[in-house]
């Protein structure tokens, strides 16, 4: 695109803009490069996100000239759904195809007048964690900041809530889908600054949650940008089996870790809030509960609560489920020592929506997938 005295000469080679991942900073520099005034960003994005309008000639307050001209150098394209389940507990997931041929999983998860969704900022995932099924399909991609947001449009176009006035879709966004959003950072940063965009979603920087498993250095550098709320995966009571559990534990340990996360909740200007500690039981692994009490001494001072995540099984793991009287004892523990301990109920296993289940379609570049499938059919061979 070049700009001459206000007008805009079209350029076949430069791709179009995707205005659906513009902030509103980049929105109003958009429009100021274009030669508009600032303030058509606001009005975009308001048919964008409030509206769910992707189609530039239908934003009628824009005259005809300046949409004629926006749409020789932009466009507003969500991600494409590739299909859409229903789970019997009302949780609902999507396969939504991103640029490049992979695919995505987005999940909501309803209850009563909420609904949280959990959204990918990764096509697969680098970090390769034992116990998810998503880190067993390699990596490809980050994800763009339209792709990201996209998923929330999705979700709410879904249920036709941009027509209905419907604002219960989505009350709260966990990044928490495929992939680790720290190393997705200024993709991630934008979308969920979309997110708490009042000329967008408009959500409470407490119902906006980053889960991380541990990208320290990232970490200390949200903690200069962003008031979003902040979920470590723990999974593990010290680094000798959490460097087994979560691999970047050996570049991160518990201890640096945690320091980042205490920096992080000191640059808040609310003191009330804590983190959010997800620990994922798995049977005969972390459930024991001489390990509870291990994790309570760990976390004594720390700001927090605690989320135990019973394991959800999927092909290419021998993990098991710990019992419910396992789940049971090892929150006992916690419960005693004085911590808010919540158990997170399984949603959405039947369509393998469930935590740690996302698997989405990864085009791998690590090889990792290959060499889990030739193990597990190696194993298989063995056992026959």
């Amino acid at each position: 695109m070049t700009v001459n005295s206000g007008t805009i000469e079209s350029d076949a080679s430069k791709v179009p803009v995707n205005l659906m991942g513009l902030t509103r900073d980049q929105m109003e520099q958009f429009f100021e490069d274009m030669g508009e005034k600032r303030f058509r960003a606001q009005q975009v994005l308001k048919w964008i996100h409030h509206a769910g309008i992707t189609q530039i000639e239908e934003m009628s307050n824009l005259g005809k000239a300046l949409r004629e001209k926006l749409m020789l150098v932009a466009e507003v394209r969500p991600p494409e759904i590739v299909s859409q389940q229903d789970s019997s507990d009302g949780t609902r997931k999507w396969a939504i195809r991103v640029d490049g041929g992979g695919l995505v999983e987005t999940v909501l998860i309803p209850a009563g007048n909420r609904a949280t969704l959990c959204v990918s900022s990764q096509v697969g995932c680098s970090l390769d964690c034992s116990f998810c099924s998503t880190g067993k399909q390699g990596f490809q991609r980050d994800l763009s900041a339209a792709e990201i947001i996209g998923q929330v449009w999705v979700a709410i176009k879904s249920y036709d809530a941009f027509q209905s006035g419907n604002e219960r879709t989505v009350t709260n966004v966990v990044m928490m889908g495929m992939g680790e959003p720290l190393l997705n950072f200024d993709n991630v940063v934008a979308a969920m600054e979309l997110m708490m965009e009042d000329l967008a979603y408009g959500l409470s920087k407490r119902r906006v949650t980053l889960s991380t498993s541990g990208v320290v250095p990232a970490l200390d550098r949200l903690a200069e940008v962003s008031e979003v709320s902040l979920a470590v995966s723990l999974h593990a009571p010290n680094d000798e089996l959490r460097n087994e559990l979560v691999p970047i534990n050996r570049k991160y340990p518990i201890e640096i870790l945690l320091e980042s996360c205490r920096n992080y909740m000191a640059a808040q200007k609310d003191k009330s809030r804590v983190v959010t500690v997800e620990y994922t039981l798995i049977a005969g692994v972390n459930d024991h509960p001489e390990q509870a009490r291990e994790l309570a001494n760990l976390l004594r001072d720390f700001p927090c609560k605690i989320n135990l995540i019973p394991f959800n099984p999927f092909s290419l793991s021998d993990y098991r489920r710990p019992s419910g009287n396992a789940v049971s004892r090892f929150w006992q523990v916690l419960v005693d020592a004085g911590y808010i301990v919540t158990i997170r109920t399984t949603r959405g296993d039947d369509i393998s929506a469930a935590c740690g289940q996302l698997v989405g379609n990864v085009v791998d570049r690590t090889g990792r997938s290959g060499r889990y499938r030739a193990g597990r059919e190696a194993e298989i061979i063995t056992a026959g």
